[in-house]
């Protein structure tokens, strides 16, 4: 399989070519600079791409060779997209601390990635009887080992090729490498030193864009080693691979076709049941007819006789019967109308106000003038009364 392929302007995209201050640059790094921009150092993107493909070809071909790959990049923007990377393609990955030792002393570190196998046996076993606090204690120091080594965990050994992220952060990983005489490919941005590094790659390691782009390239240069790998040790990959879409739209159509020959038989024998019922004969005597005979009685009878009787139905039946109910209904609803309702609501209406009226000029106007009249009487029969007291006293 071919190596994963990128071009200048995915690269300009992902923001390869920026650098640091010009006061911060390594000196060694100046033949891949392009110049300062903005009080920013410009990566020169073409000795970049010479230098990204000989770094593909040199993973692609360890691992072709069935050799492992370490991703190491344990600064904050790079944690999640190595440990994505190398999980993808199937690698080994550090991405939390870089553990003194992690290469040099391997027994060391064997014996760490046991103790961490040996907590999470303890841990899924409730029937071991574990107290409360040594349950946390335990998930602690698993938690501990896991984030350290869980990357490295199932490496087996010494890995064969390392892939670094920010290589001034990573010191204590390439020293080991270089005592180990492991090969580095490393992304340099203009603040590092490219001397200790066999495959030199420049570019902006402190951005997510970037540091995702390099990541994705090397994953699937390491998925092609792979592919090669198990074609060399005569495995079939086509096995695994799915058919073209032309092939399967073939196979669609002849399943399809299949189906409809069997709709068609089913079609031609009610057919011929049909019509055999009809002509008083037997299962046995239509099976006894040569197939010739068949296929000329059928002939489409039965499709001409069904829409016969169908229009005479809708003929005779339906437009007969809907006129008459549809004329019946408005005569009938004519008729309650004219003699229930206008004849009762206006006798209602004369009868209500005449019998108000009876009411007012009958009861009330007789009452209140009575009143009236009859108070001032009293009133006027009152005061003599009392004025003829005090004149019967003297």
């Amino acid at each position: 399989m071919a190596l994963p392929t990128f071009t200048m302007r995915q690269m300009l995209e992902a923001g390869i070519h920026f650098g640091h201050h010009p006061r911060r640059w390594n000196p060694r790094m100046e033949p891949y600079l392009f110049g300062v921009r903005n009080n920013v150092h410009v990566i020169n993107l073409e000795k970049t791409v010479p230098m990204l493909d000989a770094a593909l070809r040199a993973v692609h071909e360890v691992v072709s060779k069935g050799g492992r790959v370490l991703f190491v990049g344990t600064k904050p923007a790079a944690s999640a997209v190595i440990a994505e990377a190398a999980q993808r393609c199937g690698q080994y990955y550090v991405n939390h601390r870089w553990l003194g030792g992690m290469m040099t002393n391997w027994k060391t570190v064997s014996r760490s990635i046991k103790r961490l196998t040996e907590y999470e046996e303890l841990l899924n076993n409730p029937e071991k009887g574990l107290t409360k606090k040594e349950i946390l204690q335990l998930t602690r120091e698993r938690e501990k080992l896991e984030r350290a080594i869980g990357g490295i965990r199932e490496m087996g050994g010494v890995p064969n090729i390392l892939f670094i992220i920010d290589t001034n952060k990573e010191q204590t990983a390439i020293k080991e490498a270089r005592k180990l005489g492991l090969p580095i490919v490393g992304i340099v941005d203009s603040n590092s030193d490219p001397s200790d590094i066999d495959y030199p790659v420049p570019g902006n390691d402190d951005a997510l864009r970037s540091i995702r782009f390099f990541c994705d390239l090397f994953a699937g240069a390491v998925l092609d080693g792979l592919s090669d790998q198990m074609v060399a040790a005569g495995i079939d990959l086509g096995e695994a691979t799915e058919l073209p879409a032309s092939e399967l739209q073939a196979i669609k159509a002849s399943n399809l076709d299949k189906k409809f020959d069997k709709l068609a038989k089913k079609a031609v024998a009610e057919a011929e049941e049909a019509e055999a019922i009809a002509e008083g004969l037997t299962v046995e005597d239509v099976a006894a007819v040569p197939t010739e005979n068949k296929a000329a009685k059928v002939e489409l009878k039965p499709k001409a006789a069904a829409p016969a009787k169908k229009a005479e139905t809708k003929v005779e039946a339906a437009p007969a019967k809907k006129p008459e109910a549809k004329a019946a209904a408005p005569a009938k609803k004519a008729e309650t109308k004219a003699e229930a309702s206008p004849a009762k609501k206006p006798e209602t209406k004369a009868a209500a106000p005449a019998k108000k009226a009876e009411t007012k000029v009958e009861a009330a106007p007789a009452k209140k003038p009575e009143s009236k009249a009859a108070a001032p009487a009293k009133k006027a029969d009152a005061k003599p009364a009392a004025k003829a007291k005090p004149a019967a006293k003297k």
